[in-house]
């Protein structure tokens, strides 16, 4: 994970956040680099389940929404985490987290019966499991510090936890306005903010990340046809998309007392990360408990009219969800391989070509010489407008470039030398194998 983390910064995937303050816990910043290949991650996603479907729609909820939103869906009593203090030092910590073979649902009991020495100080001398809600609540409107207390607890509002709640709220507008045939989805990609009590572990667990969620809107009778759909589909996204080695994920079929409080049954997809084994994403079966609570909040109907017969119902829903933090990290760990080349360590991502940040490098050999500066410029403008993800690198000996490429994962280097202008052919370098062939300029 070190060597990960260090690559990251080093060729500008992602930085600390605020790192130039000195940082600021559970918070990272993408770089060019990181920017690209988490839009690309992203990107595939929107493609396979939305773009290349007749079944799945989109749709982009604000980040702030009514607080009603939250008592209804549970997170106001129910979304939080098993919080432990050391009596010694005062740190704290998701009890979960930092002992073994217990789960989020921990009494104080379990805990102290784990002998588990404080982390910072190596004491043993616990306070007891509290709860800890891991939503960030803020005030909406105008309101003052010295306002009176029921002004401001009636401002209060949440940053969303989850992005799901958006497409429930926003269920009965899509029915209302398009009326999709059922089974039909909504898909939504944004942010979300947890107030991890420890974050760590890189991006796997931070305060700020993007996710990806469906919500699938199906029959009661049928929701385990549609679930076990959505199964395969999720592990072919994320083979033959993502890259993934589904030998490196275990579906783990959670216990009833570790699920959600919605889900009556949920597959967690965990990966081997460089730190261990760690949930990747979740398919979560939810029923009609979001649409039901909904329709008893709102005083409104949730009901879904079958257009060939009549029947009126509030379908159930399956839920695909994935981190897209995680899901780059899982990439990057994929790719991320150390070999030798001519005796010489070289480390090299071997990313997919639909992911790569750059699909082409594009150098002359020598950059004191005009004439291959201006036939590479000539190469690097006819690739650029027909890839648009070409890059551009003349400094330093040629190796030195190979080795920067091959770490941020570019799958074909294109070299202009003196034969170039020549016979209008260049030197093809494959990042993979280092195998280099001559291509003509008007066959790449």
């Amino acid at each position: 994970m070190e060597d990960i983390v260090s690559l990251c910064k080093r060729r500008g995937f992602i930085f600390p956040g605020s790192d130039v303050y000195g940082g600021f816990a559970g918070t990272w910043d993408f770089g060019p680099l990181g920017v690209t290949l988490k839009k690309k991650i992203m990107d595939e996603w929107w493609n396979y389940f939305v773009e290349n479907r007749d079944d799945i729609y989109g749709i982009d909820a604000a980040i702030l929404m009514n607080p009603r939103t939250w008592e209804a869906s549970g997170h106001t009593a129910t979304f939080a985490d098993p919080l432990v203090e050391c009596k010694e030092c005062k740190s704290r910590f998701r009890a979960d987290k930092i002992a073994d073979g217990i789960s989020e649902s921990v009494t104080t009991e379990e805990f102290l019966e784990t002998h588990t020495k404080c982390p910072v100080c190596g004491k043993e001398n616990w306070g007891p499991i509290r709860k800890f809600n891991m939503m960030f609540s803020t005030h909406v409107g105008a309101i003052l510090p010295d306002d009176d207390a029921e002004l401001a607890a009636k401002s209060i509002a949440y940053l969303r936890p989850e992005t799901a709640q958006g497409i429930f709220t926003n269920y009965k507008n899509v029915v209302d306005t398009i009326y999709p045939d059922i089974p039909f989805g909504l898909a939504q990609q944004g942010k979300a903010f947890r107030n991890e009590i420890s974050p760590r572990d890189f991006i796997l667990r931070d305060r700020e990340c993007s996710q990806m969620e469906i919500e699938y809107f199906v029959r009661p009778d049928n929701w385990e046809a549609e679930f076990e759909k959505i199964y395969k589909e999720c592990d072919n996204f994320l083979e033959t998309r993502m890259g993934l080695k589904l030998s490196d994920i275990n579906h783990l079929e959670v216990a009833p007392e570790d699920r959600a409080h919605y889900s009556k049954r949920t597959v967690d997809f965990m990966f081997n990360y460089p730190n261990g084994e760690e949930e990747l994403m979740g398919l979560a079966y939810r029923t009609d408990f979001d649409l039901q609570n909904i329709a008893r909040e709102s005083g409104k109907s949730m009901d879904y009219r079958d257009k060939m017969t009549g029947e009126t119902f509030v379908p159930h829903v399956i839920e695909p969800s994935i981190g897209v933090e995680r899901l780059f990290l899982a990439v990057i760990s994929s790719a991320y391989t150390e070999d030798e080349v001519n005796g010489e360590k070289r480390v090299v991502l071997k990313l997919s070509e639909n992911l790569a940040p750059y699909k082409f490098c594009v150098s002359p050999l020598l950059k004191n010489k005009p004439e291959l500066v201006a036939k590479a410029k000539e190469v690097y403008d006819k690739l650029r407008a027909k890839y648009g993800n070409v890059t551009w690198d003349d400094s330093g000996n040629i190796g030195k470039r190979y080795r920067k490429q091959d770490e941020i994962g570019t799958p074909k280097c294109v070299v202009i030398d003196f034969d170039t202008l020549e016979d209008n052919t260049v030197t093809i370098r494959d990042r993979d194998t280092t195998e280099q062939v001559r291509v003509l300029i008007d066959e790449l």
